[in-house]
């Protein structure tokens, strides 16, 4: 309604652009453009030249409806001098008394009183002259209906807003203590269930809000949706109008009707300012929305890293599966996000939970064929089986390695990678990759992930590597001798010469590093 009404100003336009009042004759346009222009010698004019003086646009808008709403004083004097009828309404219910209040301009409102205008009209959203000035933050205007007119205009609109709604709802902290000290303040609802505090709260008014937590009651009331004031500002990220509804002592744990906590949402959009301030509030990080997501589960979705490492360090349980049976893994393993993948695989995720078709998150990888992240699982598979089989921490070595899940690049195991990339295409047949891959433990999946991948006559030498190096990833986290592992698992597969050869080729580099895990 707003901009319908402030569109009087200017003249509202068809969807090409035109003007609606080219359905007026030419001197009839001119004679409503003059009321705009405060152009009391061109008004007279098209007088003479028999222009009725309540000619109207499509939106049956008249020149008063024009001068009043430019708050053009000389114009609406002559137009009421002439007789112009006051109470016809736009086809928005706007008359000349709703536009003088809305657009604050007192001397023209008297004018119109003194001519018998209807004092009580209201437009089509049952909105009234106090409404309209409570709206604009026309102070005035609402002292003289109040106070002169003596007007009891403080009545809901067909939404159930009183005055004093539309004031807080536009954040006019001044008309909000003008209706305050008239008494007309009210903690009712509107039909929507909203009171003055959840508008402020939603809009963002700091202001206001602040002034209306000084007496609220009950802050806590939920609307129409469920929704709480805290809710709604956090929704709209007013942060300011959270922590004062936080200091306010709000409910945080109240969920609106679709059963979507706001960390979810803030998850969901990636709002990390929001997250944090929701964490540290102590909202529950594993809370399920109606598809059983958690805001873990909406940040890996939504690619939000930064949402999905404070949530993972606030410790939220990892391990919650959605409505398909995917933990967050299966999610950034489906999207191929190697970043997500390897904060997950850190925060000791389960990788054995399947999905509903049957899959873990392994599964999932080789199924749509990413391969860095068909790795990393079974490197991370590999490295908590060996964890599993470690009695005593304290005999897990002193790491130098990193932990980390993701392609090694480092100039520490050049040589070695050189040497294996040499081994998987020269040296290693067609099948001695998987007879390596059983004598260092890789399971049925593991190989059948690593060969899922390419196909084709030459594609051993591409799963060879691949294998060897989540094995070089594997015996340099564990503190194993790589050297002398590769050497004996060559000699086991009856490789002796291939073994011998890189022994002596890869002899003198350092293969005594050692890790641990925190």
């Amino acid at each position: 309604m707003k901009e319908l009404i402030e569109n009087i100003v200017t003249g509202p336009l068809r969807q090409d652009g035109s003007s609606q009042m080219e359905i007026l004759l030419p001197a009839e346009k001119e004679f409503h453009n003059a009321a705009k222009n405060n152009d009391v010698t061109t008004l007279g004019r098209c007088l003479t030249q028999n222009v009725k003086i309540n000619i109207r646009t499509e939106l049956d808008r008249t020149a008063l409806h024009f001068a009043v709403a430019n708050t053009n004083e000389n114009a609406v004097t002559f137009l009421l001098k002439h007789n112009a009828m006051v109470d016809i309404k736009d086809k928005y219910g706007m008359d000349a008394f709703l536009l003088a209040a809305w657009f604050g301009h007192l001397n023209i409102l008297k004018m119109l009183v003194e001519k018998g205008v209807d004092r009580k009209s209201t437009n089509q959203e049952g909105m009234n002259a106090l409404h309209c000035a409570a709206q604009n933050n026309q102070i005035s205007i609402v002292q003289c209906i109040i106070k002169d007119l003596q007007l009891d205009l403080n009545k809901p609109t067909e939404k159930g807003k009183k005055p004093y709604h539309l004031a807080v709802e536009s954040g006019h902290f001044e008309m909000v203590e003008t209706l305050r000290e008239f008494e007309y303040n009210t903690q009712e609802k509107d039909k929507e269930g909203n009171t003055a505090l959840h508008l402020a709260a939603r809009n963002g008014h700091t202001a206001v809000l602040e002034e209306l937590l000084k007496e609220w009651n009950l802050i806590d009331e939920e609307n129409e949706e469920g929704e709480t004031a805290f809710f709604l500002a956090a929704m709209g990220d007013h942060q300011k109008c959270v922590t004062l509804l936080l200091e306010a002592g709000s409910d945080i744990s109240i969920l609106p009707k679709t059963n979507l906590s706001i960390l979810q949402i803030a998850a969901e959009r990636g709002d990390i300012s929001m997250a944090s301030i929701l964490i540290d509030a102590g909202i529950s990080c594993n809370s399920q929305n109606n598809r059983k997501e958690t805001p873990l589960h909406l940040a890996v979705k939504n690619k939000h890293t930064s949402v999905a490492q404070l949530l993972v360090e606030s410790m939220c349980d990892v391990n919650i599966l959605d409505e398909r049976n995917q933990n967050p893994l299966h999610l950034a393993a489906e999207l191929g996000r190697a970043d997500l993948v390897e904060l997950l695989l850190k925060a000791k995720i389960d990788l054995k939970q399947k999905d509903k078709q049957g899959k873990t998150p392994l599964g999932v990888a080789a199924r749509v064929n990413h391969i860095i992240i068909v790795d990393m699982i079974i490197k991370a598979e590999r490295y908590c089986a060996w964890k599993e089989t470690i009695q005593d921490i304290s005999a897990i070595p002193a790491r130098s390695y990193p932990l980390t899940f993701k392609p090694d690049h480092t100039t520490q195991t050049s040589q070695l990678r050189t040497a294996i990339w040499r081994v998987a295409n020269h040296n290693l047949k067609p099948k001695d990759w998987k007879k390596l891959a059983v004598q260092w433990d890789f399971t049925e999946e593991q190989m059948k992930g690593i060969a899922e991948q390419w196909t084709g006559s030459k594609s051993y030498k591409e799963h060879g590597h691949r294998m060897l190096l989540i094995w070089l990833h594997g015996v340099l986290l564990t503190g194993t001798n790589p050297v002398k592992d590769l050497y004996e698992g060559l000699i086991n597969i009856d490789q002796k010469n291939l073994a011998e050869k890189i022994r002596k080729e890869i002899n003198g580099v350092q293969s005594s590093q050692k890790c641990t895990v925190s």
